[in-house]
């Protein structure tokens, strides 16, 4: 995470933690000795040869890894563990914080990892959060869900372990050999073969040894009962005019097609992950998002699949019309032919006469395909995570995930800085400007006017009449703004915001249509309307919508 932005990064964590080296401080050095990281930049990708260009430090001189510190809560596992646990053992820490796109793109690798080293690798998740909403054991269990995570994951509130490995940045990746010794670090996401590579050297050197364990450790994965059909619905589009409603059901892998009054019209996508293009029944998505609707046809943002899919309503087909479904982490595209050209985690769509507009959030930009020419381009954002005003090609934004447009201006709901943007449409004067948001560390909840406004993670966002309606995600509440006076004010949710959580749970997408709000109430997996006239919500009984069987997986040995 915060790949862009190390400046920013080293400021926080000045005023975060005590100061501290790369080498963990709880780490004792000899001075006979150097000890080596496979660490580089976050800002940068691996280069090649990488492997073979480290140097590790002799088995004799690793230094012990610091213990997990007790009390903190532990999730995914029916007992804490303790590193002299786990010796005979590889343990990956994987640091992260919920909100982080690169922690994010960061999971399949090590669930890749999981599967093909079981016993042998222990991946544990190490969170240290950003937002304050991130500090609860019940806002990381949603996210453990959501992102559908195996391995144990500890809730490390305070930063203690955090402090204790000298970490500096989301994501770092922490290998410890099977001696119980701290090996070495890479931070940044990307590292999936660097990773396999020192694995694959730790295997052969304690196997020589005998000293590698390899029976695996089956986890007590975390569960949720549910009521809804909808498992962690991330957007929702309503169409009062056709008496339809789209929900991207993100983590069961589909889109669910109801009329106004919940009704099932159809169900594109089997409830599998993967990305196949057919039939509505065969079809299969990977953690879909915004959408955005032209006719009988809907553009969906496959966000893990890193592709744009067309829906054709009419024939129920699902195409692919943009992206190789592979994540590009160059961010140096200058446009061309949509399908030869990688996206990064797109998460939203907004639908301007020919142009589709793309909240690419991995890239830290806003992009568009031309449905015409069928092309992909860069619009808005040098790639740089910050916020920044200026030029289309100067500014800088921050995991943009909501957009909206009022004609004249595309509205950005600019997640990690807690902001709102405004990006001028092509033929309009003027740079990209800041509505409301300070920067990627200036965070919470405050209405008020201009600079003195505070949102917490905000993912979503609707246009009528002159005034923006958010959803204020990690606050979960709805925000009301007026962009020309730059005012913020509580349109719905209860007090004190994120501590009760009783209307919503974090939302993430919000849509306006006959006169009704409809909200995509995240982490409470279901659809909430509301009466723009009474502000009264209620919730779309869906009907006809089938639950997706889930089943629990458990690494299992391969012999």
């Amino acid at each position: 995470m915060l790949a862009g932005i190390a400046t920013s990064v080293r400021n926080f964590l000045g005023r975060l933690l005590r100061p501290t080296l790369v080498l963990p401080s709880a780490i004792v050095v000899g001075a006979a000795f150097v000890i080596y990281f496979f660490t580089h930049s976050a800002s940068t990708p691996t280069p090649q040869g990488l492997q073979a260009a480290v140097v590790q430090p002799k088995e004799k001189d690793r230094p012990e890894a610091p213990e997990f510190a007790v009390g903190l809560d532990w999730l995914n596992t029916e007992k804490p563990f303790t590193l002299a646990e786990l010796k005979g053992r590889i343990v990956l820490l994987d640091f992260w914080t919920l909100c982080c796109i690169n922690c994010i793109h960061t999971l399949p690798d090590l669930a890749k990892l999981e599967e093909r080293y079981p016993g042998v690798l222990v991946v544990i998740g190490v969170h240290s959060p950003k937002f304050e909403n991130e500090k609860r054991t019940a806002s990381i269990l949603k996210a453990v869900l959501r992102y559908e995570i195996k391995h144990p994951v500890i809730n490390d509130a305070d930063h203690k372990i955090w402090k204790a490995f000298g970490v500096r940045s989301w994501p770092t990746l922490v290998l410890i050999d099977p001696d119980g010794k701290y090996y070495g670090n890479v931070s940044g996401e990307g590292h999936l073969e660097v990773l396999e590579h020192h694995i694959q050297k730790l295997i052969k050197e304690h196997k020589a040894k005998k000293t590698l364990k390899e029976t695996p450790i089956h986890f007590k994965l975390a569960k949720e009962s549910l009521t809804s059909p909808l498992f962690f619905p991330g957007k929702v589009l309503a169409d009062a005019a056709t008496d339809r409603v789209f929900i991207a059901d993100s983590t069961n892998h589909r889109v669910v097609i109801t009329n106004l009054a919940g009704k099932k019209i159809a169900i594109a996508g089997s409830g599998k992950e993967g990305m196949k293009d057919g039939k509505f029944a065969d079809a299969t998505f990977s953690d879909p998002q915004g959408m955005c609707l032209d006719g009988n046809t809907l553009y969906v943002a496959d966000r893990k699949n890193h592709a744009i899919r067309a829906l054709d309503l009419k024939n129920e087909t699902v195409t692919l019309v943009a992206g190789t479904g592979e994540q590009d982490r160059s961010g140096r595209a200058k446009g061309g032919n949509a399908l030869k050209i990688g996206l990064n985690s797109p998460w939203d769509l907004l639908l301007i006469k020919d142009r589709i507009y793309i909240a690419m959030a991995g890239h830290h930009q806003i992009w568009y395909y031309d449905i015409t020419k069928k092309t992909s381009h860069p619009y808005a954002g040098s790639g740089r995570e910050d916020l920044v005003d200026g030029s289309l090609a100067e500014s800088a934004l921050a995991q943009p995930s909501g957009l909206a447009t009022d004609g004249k201006q595309i509205y950005v709901a600019d997640s990690e800085i807690s902001a709102i943007r405004a990006v001028p449409l092509p033929g309009v004067k003027g740079d990209v400007t800041t509505i409301v948001g300070e920067g990627l560390f200036e965070f919470g909840d405050k209405d008020g006017i201009g600079d003195k406004v505070r949102l917490q993670h905000a993912l979503g966002v609707a246009y009528l009449d002159g005034k923006l309606y958010v959803a204020d995600t990690y606050n979960s509440k709805i925000k009301l703004i007026d962009p020309a006076k730059r005012s913020c004010e509580t349109y719905l949710g209860d007090p004190p915001g994120w501590l009760k959580a009783k209307m919503f749970d974090e939302p993430s997408g919000v849509t306006i249509s006959g006169g009704k709000m409809y909200i995509a109430d995240t982490n409470n997996h279901r659809i909430q309307v509301v009466d723009m006239k009474t502000k009264q919500a209620t919730t779309v009984q869906l009907e006809g919508v089938p639950s997706v069987s889930r089943e629990v997986v458990v690494i299992k040995d391969k012999k």
